[in-house]
């Protein structure tokens, strides 16, 4: 198996991972503490951030470790990678976490889709998709471009964690994730009218968060990015 294809393959995989930890937790919280929102985005949260701190661990080596689509173009961009990169990755990373949102779906006993309803539209929440998105941006290029790549596992994960409660929306930061969410009418869901604007959101904090990086860590040192959310 080329290492292309190994690439592609740790990319599709771990966004389905990611996608079947954030929706089967979320699903899981929803039935083990219902009537209790507070608690329910405290599981989510709690299992979103070891899960993925656990999958940036086993996939670093294959493919990066990115899942998440605006990680792919900010490397790009800052390290001058070729761009047919997106062309693989992108596709991997979305299919991936449909996949995993079915799958996550398919072991809560639901129907294998079920198109979520709900809405999550309002400026604050795509204020806050910006900031999330380039808070996360920022927290990998700057252990990347400090040679602290090492760290991205438990610090991507906290920092996901963390924000899912310091954002209105629950920190998405992830177009993937966000494709993938709308696949399941539970509590990690968004409906499918909502996916285009956070995705521009997203889109805009991950500028903002290249452009810090950019600012603040001009150097490059010589470490392979790995994380995504």
């Amino acid at each position: 198996m080329s290492r292309t294809v190994r690439a592609v393959a740790g990319e599709f995989l771990g966004s389905a991972g990611l996608a079947a930890v954030v929706v089967g937790s979320g699903i899981a919280a929803q039935r083990l503490s219902p009537g209790d929102v507070g608690l329910q985005l405290l599981e989510n949260a709690f299992a979103t951030a070891l899960g993925l701190g656990v999958l940036i661990l086993v996939f670093a080596a294959v493919s990066g470790a990115h899942f998440n689509p605006v990680v792919t173009l900010v490397d790009i961009a800052l390290h001058r990678k070729k761009w047919s990169t997106a062309a693989t990755y992108l596709p991997a990373q979305v299919l991936g976490c449909i996949a995993g949102a079915v799958l996550a779906n398919l072991m809560f006993a639901a129907p294998a889709v079920t198109w979520s309803t709900t809405e999550r539209s309002g400026w604050h929440l795509l204020l806050a998709e910006a900031v999330a998105t380039a808070g996360l941006i920022l927290v990998i290029f700057a252990l990347v471009r400090t040679g602290r790549s090492h760290l991205a596992a438990p610090a991507v994960g906290a920092y996901i964690g963390a924000a899912y409660f310091f954002t209105s929306s629950t920190s998405f930061a992830n177009p993937a994730i966000t494709v993938g969410r709308m696949f399941s009418d539970t509590f990690a869901g968004i409906a499918p009218a909502s996916v285009l604007p956070f995705i521009g959101a997203q889109l805009v904090g991950a500028a903002l968060g290249w452009a810090l990086v950019r600012l603040l860590f001009p150097a490059t040192a010589p470490q392979r990015v790995a994380a995504v959310a």
